[in-house]
């Protein structure tokens, strides 16, 4: 996974042709932290078709506000620096969950 550095950094990444995806993310975020030993897997198992990217919020929180993230964590997916897919939701995300908004983005 990606930390990203600063604002310019974020749209280098983001600004790829290929999908990549976002985590919005907060150390002391209990639900981030839940689905923190799943990411490295997730990665490997997405290898080639995503590149992962964390944005801790608190560090980019103007980041967060243009982007309208208010909740974490979220999954934003961009192509060619556009997003073309959220996940955010209230409840605690699963592995499943994870794995089924990445495969139907990976169609948008």
């Amino acid at each position: 996974m990606i930390n990203t550095e600063n604002r310019d950094h974020f749209q280098d990444l983001i600004s790829s042709e290929s999908p990549v995806c976002a985590l919005f993310t907060a150390d002391w975020c209990p639900d981030c932290v839940v689905i923190k030993p799943v990411m490295p897997e997730l990665e490997q198992e997405y290898s080639g078709r995503y590149r992962f990217v964390s944005v801790d919020r608190d560090a980019h929180l103007d980041l967060c506000r243009e982007l309208n993230v208010f909740g974490i964590p979220s999954f934003i997916v961009f192509r060619g620096g556009r997003e073309t897919a959220r996940f955010v939701s209230t409840e605690r995300k699963t592995r499943d969950q994870i794995e089924e908004f990445l495969n139907r983005a990976e169609t948008l």
